[in-house]
């Protein structure tokens, strides 16, 4: 027979199980405040204005265009 204290636990446990379940099914209702004609997103910054090229379009460009051909296969192999 299962004593006192094991069947409180079981009690216990099923509670806490059911809880959890339920507590699943408390989904609230999620509203979007959208104006017509706005945008109510963040803002993005140019690809340039953060570190290491500081605002320096030019700089950025140089990197890209190097990024580009280190993944180019036929330069990468020596052909």
């Amino acid at each position: 027979m299962i004593g006192r204290r094991a069947s409180s636990a079981i009690v216990i446990a099923v509670a806490a199980a059911a809880g959890l379940v339920l507590a699943g099914c408390g989904e609230r209702p999620q509203a979007v405040s959208y104006k017509q004609g706005t945008y109510s997103g963040k803002t993005d910054q140019q690809p340039w204005s953060v570190a290491p090229w500081n605002g320096n379009k030019q700089q950025w460009e140089d990197a890209m265009r190097q990024r580009v051909q280190d993944q180019n296969e036929y330069k990468r192999m020596g052909g």
